[in-house]
């Protein structure tokens, strides 16, 4: 990542079915980007799981991009995104 990268909070709300390999295959994305999440928080809510990914500093360039793999993922059923401030004013 060079200096002048800018980086931004960023967080990712998913709903995607529950299944045994999900958070594992919601988490790749951010892996293969050498990316680790600051904060994570899943719950089950009968037959879907809602998943808070959140990051404290990730390069700008890569939010829309690991959106657009989270959004691919098997059994993802909806997604949000944004920078973490963007978030709290909506």
């Amino acid at each position: 990542m060079s200096n002048s990268e800018r980086l931004v909070p960023a967080r990712f709300h998913v709903l995607a079915e529950a299944s045994p390999g999900a958070l594992s295959r919601l988490l790749q994305p951010l892996a293969k980007r050498d990316l680790v999440p600051d904060g994570l928080q899943a719950r089950r809510d009968g037959d879907v799981l809602r998943v808070e990914i959140r990051l404290d500093a990730m390069p700008a360039a890569m939010v829309h991009l690991v959106a657009g793999n989270l959004s691919q993922v098997v059994g993802v059923l909806e997604l949000r995104h944004g920078e973490t401030e963007a978030l709290r004013a909506a």
